[in-house]
């Protein structure tokens, strides 16, 4: 007899059911979020057991390394485009657990990528820099709108980060204002810090990797983005097509259309943001700097407007790195942008 498992995991508990061939149930159960009683529950099912499957929520890592270090062959469920069943008037956590192990029977089941456990603290860090790099530059507006306020104009974010305590003293007499900035002013060191380090520790990792020197030969791409985008990229084997990848930097447009018209518009945000985010800077950088990417955006700049223009410009770099990941190969502008 052959099972199949699902789990519908969740912040403190997670219902585990199994389900035999004729989608009759086997097992199912509410379990703590505790390893050692997840894989105790299952043992007496190890052998029938064909698969199991997790559903991708944020806290996923630790029950998916579990299971696959004692050997089951895990799933991990794409919520955002798992079809959802219909014709039920009541659902609830053990029916979702059951639906997952359903699909996964008939092999309709929509996967997530389980990323390399071996890779994932690595990519975590620069994950951790960019948000502190949000923080940062959050405390550096927050000083802006407070001298704005105070004085009847700001200062540059360069003036601030040069902000001294007797300075700041001298620009806002009231010690409560000069309190409130320099206690800003000490997180911002502090984040400063601690990006400079996440940001050396993840290069340090990284730096010997040719497919990282490829990438850094790249118009546009410095070591912050070359760092995200191999790290967010991961194995380039996982994406059969460049179409793929591109879709799933977030660099593809989502329409439904009939008859010519438009009926809709698809989940544009289905992807990794932290790619589209390094692929559109990479753009702006490009543009700047490389006079052939320059003139490839005015044209596309003057048949659209500038958002698009930059948009297109971050899909042909993110199709260039691709071919460049996949073969092994530096970047060529003229083959990039003809």
């Amino acid at each position: 007899m052959k099972l199949y498992g699902g789990i519908d995991l969740h912040s403190n508990n997670s219902v585990v059911a199994l389900l035999d061939e004729e989608d009759r149930v086997v097992y199912r159960k509410r379990l703590a979020n505790d390893a050692a009683l997840v894989l105790e529950s299952l043992a007496p099912y190890r052998e029938a057991i064909t698969g199991l499957v997790v559903e991708s929520t944020y806290n996923w890592y630790w029950l998916v390394d579990a299971l696959m270090d004692a050997g089951y062959r895990v799933h991990l469920a794409n919520t955002a485009a798992i079809v959802q069943y219909s014709g039920l008037k009541y659902s609830d956590d053990d029916s979702d657990a059951a639906w997952l192990a359903k699909l996964l029977r008939l092999g309709l089941l929509s996967e997530g990528y389980i990323y390399p456990k071996e890779q994932r603290g690595v990519r975590d860090l620069l994950r951790r820099r960019s948000r502190l790099v949000q923080q940062h530059t959050a405390n550096v507006l927050a000083v802006q709108n407070l001298f704005s306020r105070n004085r009847g104009r700001s200062l540059s974010a360069n003036a601030i980060r040069r902000l001294t305590p007797g300075r700041v003293g001298e620009l806002l007499p009231d010690a409560n204002l000069a309190l409130a900035v320099q206690s800003t002013l000490l997180a911002m060191r502090g984040q400063e810090a601690a990006i400079d380090l996440l940001e050396r520790e993840a290069c340090a990792q990284v730096r010997s990797r040719p497919e990282y020197r490829h990438l850094l030969s790249t118009s546009g791409i410095g070591q912050v983005l070359g760092l995200t985008i191999l790290l967010e990229t991961g194995p380039i084997e996982r994406f059969a097509r460049v179409g793929n990848y591109a879709s799933y930097s977030r660099l593809v447009g989502s329409e439904r259309l009939s008859n010519g018209k438009r009926k809709g518009r698809g989940n544009t945000k289905s992807g990794n943001k932290y790619l589209a985010w390094a692929y559109l800077e990479a753009a702006n950088f490009a543009v700047r700097y490389n006079p052939a990417i320059k003139r490839y955006y005015q044209r596309k700049r003057a048949k659209t407007n500038g958002v698009v223009a930059i948009k297109t410009v971050a899909h042909k770099l993110a199709r260039a790195c691709y071919y460049m990941l996949r073969e092994g190969t530096d970047f060529d502008v003229n083959r990039a942008f003809a």
